[in-house]
């Protein structure tokens, strides 16, 4: 599971204005759901200026948070005066499920690495990262991070995410 949250997204409104702001939401929408819609993913809810998705395989996970920061890279290099940044974090578990949503541990374990990521970032836990070897991802072993909300620190990875083709250009 996984959630999506645009980098200062309040700054962006009170800079850009509610309409144009609306707009960059769209624009992130639209690439998440269709990277969902391309690699299994499923749309649990959108939380104002993120998504929360679910997907029943890791490595799907992690393909679609690359193919968004991939899709938001390409926006940005096309549309240099409206930067849109997201950061991405992902947890592997069993969430528990009512009414459509997703409730228990991995699903606040996903959203607090999102809250901590960086802008442009995907972070994972380990869990992720150890049931995704194999599969042609590079991880940066980030070490372990103090999330709120749990007793102990948590050992976090980065996806390696970055198209040679986009940061060349």
């Amino acid at each position: 599971m996984f959630f999506t949250d645009i980098v200062d997204s309040t700054t962006l409104t009170q800079s850009l204005g509610d309409e144009a702001a609306l707009a960059l939401l769209g624009v992130h929408d639209t690439i998440v759901r269709d990277a969902l819609s391309a690699l299994g993913g499923r749309e649990v809810k959108h939380t104002g200026d993120g998504i929360m998705a679910s997907f029943v395989s890791a490595a799907g996970a992690i393909r679609c948070a690359i193919q968004i920061q991939r899709e938001l890279a390409r926006h940005e290099k096309a549309n240099p005066e409206r930067l849109l940044k997201v950061r991405v974090g992902a947890a592997a578990g069993e969430p528990v499920e009512q009414d459509n949503d997703l409730f228990g541990s991995t699903v606040h374990l996903a959203a607090r690495l999102c809250s901590h990521a960086s802008p442009e970032q995907i972070l994972v836990s380990n869990a992720i990262a150890e049931l995704c070897l194999g599969k042609g991802f590079a991880f940066q072993d980030v070490g372990e991070v103090a999330l709120k909300g749990f007793d102990q620190p948590v050992r976090a990875h980065a996806v390696a995410w970055a198209d040679k083709a986009i940061a060349a250009g």
